[in-house]
C-alpha cells in the first residue's frame, strides 16, 4: 500500500528521450517524416507549406488562401467536404502561421482510403468561390472591429509593427486589406504555394504499413510539381526608429503595456540561456514580475515575458494589462526588476526552482507521439537538429547566476526597449 502521508520521492531529470522520425523524400520533392508510435489506430497527418514571400501590397494572401482551402474545390462544395470528413469520424483543420501554413487531418487508418482523395482534391483543386470569399471578408472585418476595441490586441499589433516593420511578422491587418482581396490573386497564390516541392508531410501515430503506402502513393504519384518554383524568401526586418507609442483611450479602466526589443532567435548560442533568464523574470507563475507586480503591488491579474523566435530574428517582450492609474508605476517596477537582474546574482534556491520548472515543463509536454512530432517541427523548420534538445537540458542545468547577469547586461538595455501603451499613461 502507498503511504499517502509521504510526498513522492524527488528525482532529477537526467535526459529526455525524443522519438525520431523516419525520413523519405518522394519523387515529386515532398519530404515525408513518420513518427510511428502509439497503441490506438489513429494517425495525424500534417501537410506543411512554407508561406510565399510577403507582399505589402497584398498582405493577406498567405492567410486568406490557407484559411479558405476547405471552402470548395472544382468537384466538392464546402458542405460536401465537411460531410465526407465527418462521416468517417475524422477531423480536418487548416492553420496559418507567420512562416508556414498547414492542413491537419486526424483519422483512423482504416478510413484513409476514403478521406485522402478529399485532401488531394483540396490541395490541387481549391477554387475559393466568390460567395464564400465575400462571407470570409465580411466575417474577418467584423472580428477585426471587435478586436480593435481590446487594448491588449492593439498594443500587440503596434509592438509587432515597430519591431518587425513591413514584414509578415509586423502585419496588422486593416479593413481595406480584407476589402482588397481578389479571387484571381488567391488562385495564382494557391498554384504557386501548394505544390509538393514546397510541402513537408509529417505523419504521427500508429501507422499501418498499408496506410503509409497509401499516403505515399496518393501524395507521391497523384500530385505533380508546380510549373513555377515557390518564392519563400522574406523581406529583411527593419525595426522602427521611434521607441515610444501611446494610444490614448480616455475612458479606459486598464492600460495595456507591451515593451521589449529585437533580439536573437533559437539559432543563436545565447538563446537557450536567455530562456532561463526569461523564465526567472517573467516566464512562469512564480516569476519575479508576477511576484512583484501581481502579488506584491496588485497592479494586474497577470504579467509575463517571452522570447519570439523566427527565421529572420527574434524579440524579447513583456506584456500585461494594469489599472490605468498605476501604468507609470508598473513600468517603473518592470525596469526595477530588470535592473536587479543586471546588478545582482540570482539566488541558488530560485535558480534551482526555475531549472526544475523548465525541465519538468519540457518533459510534461511530451505526453504522446503527436507532442514528439511537434518538438521535431520546432527544430526542423529552424534548420536545427536533435542536439538542440540535448543542449537545452544541459544548458538549463548548468547556466550559472553569473551567466544570467552577463546576459541581462548584454541583451536587456531598458533604454533601448520599444514601449507601447494603450489606454491611459
Amino acid at each position: 500500500m502507498i503511504d499517502r502521508k509521504l510526498a513522492p520521492e524527488f528525482k532529477a531529470i537526467d535526459n529526455i528521450n525524443l522519438i525520431r522520425p523516419e525520413h523519405t523524400k518522394l519523387d515529386n520533392g515532398c519530404n515525408v517524416f513518420c513518427f510511428n508510435s502509439g497503441d490506438q489506430e489513429l494517425v495525424r497527418i500534417e501537410w506543411i507549406f512554407s508561406n510565399l514571400r510577403f507582399d505589402a501590397a497584398k498582405p493577406l494572401l498567405n492567410m486568406a488562401v490557407n484559411t479558405m482551402l476547405t471552402e470548395g474545390t472544382r468537384t466538392l462544395t464546402a458542405a460536401q467536404i465537411a460531410d465526407k470528413i465527418d462521416f468517417y469520424g475524422a477531423f480536418l483543420q487548416v492553420d496559418y502561421g507567420y512562416e508556414n501554413s498547414q492542413v491537419t487531418l486526424y483519422s483512423l487508418n482504416k478510413h484513409l482510403h476514403h478521406i485522402l482523395p478529399v485532401i488531394i482534391d483540396i490541395l490541387t483543386n481549391s477554387v475559393f468561390p466568390e460567395k464564400e470569399l465575400e462571407t470570409f471578408k465580411r466575417n474577418q472585418q467584423q472580428k477585426l472591429q471587435v478586436s480593435l476595441q481590446k487594448n491588449d490586441i492593439v498594443a500587440r499589433r503596434d509592438f509587432n509593427k515597430a519591431i518587425y516593420g513591413d514584414t509578415i511578422y509586423g502585419l496588422g491587418a486593416s479593413f481595406d486589406n480584407y476589402k482588397s482581396l481578389q479571387r484571381n490573386d488567391m488562385l495564382e497564390h494557391f498554384k504557386k504555394m501548394y505544390q509538393p516541392a514546397n510541402c513537408t508531410l509529417i505523419i504521427a501515430g500508429k501507422i499501418e504499413p498499408d496506410a503509409l503506402l497509401l499516403i505515399k502513393d496518393t501524395f507521391g504519384n497523384d500530385w505533380t510539381n508546380g510549373e513555377i518554383a515557390a518564392d519563400i524568401t522574406q523581406p529583411e526586418i527593419q525595426p522602427a526608429t521611434e521607441l515610444f507609442y501611446f494610444t490614448e483611450k480616455p475612458d479606459a479602466l486598464q492600460s495595456a503595456i507591451r515593451i521589449g526589443l529585437p533580439t536573437i532567435n533559437r539559432n543563436h548560442p545565447d538563446f537557450q540561456p536567455m530562456q532561463v533568464l526569461n523564465t526567472v523574470l517573467g516566464g512562469y507563475f512564480g516569476s519575479r514580475l508576477m511576484a512583484n507586480i501581481r502579488e506584491d503591488k496588485g497592479y494586474t491579474y497577470g504579467i509575463g515575458s517571452g522570447l519570439n523566435s523566427f527565421k529572420q530574428g527574434g524579440a524579447f517582450f513583456i506584456a500585461t494589462e494594469v489599472g490605468a492609474d498605476v501604468c507609470r508605476s508598473a513600468i517603473t517596477e518592470i525596469e526595477k526588476e530588470i535592473s536587479l537582474l543586471k546588478n545582482e546574482l540570482v539566488p541558488d534556491e530560485e535558480l534551482s526552482l526555475v531549472r526544475n520548472f523548465m525541465l519538468g515543463s519540457l518533459l510534461g509536454s511530451l505526453e504522446n507521439v503527436f507532442s514528439h512530432a511537434d518538438k521535431f517541427k520546432s527544430i526542423y523548420f529552424a534548420g536545427l537538429d536533435y542536439d538542440y534538445y540535448d543542449r537545452y537540458a544541459l544548458t538549463v542545468k548548468t547556466t550559472t547566476a553569473v551567466k544570467l547577469r552577463e546576459l541581462a547586461n548584454k541583451y536587456l538595455n531598458f533604454d533601448q526597449f520599444y514601449k507601447v501603451i494603450v489606454g491611459k499613461y
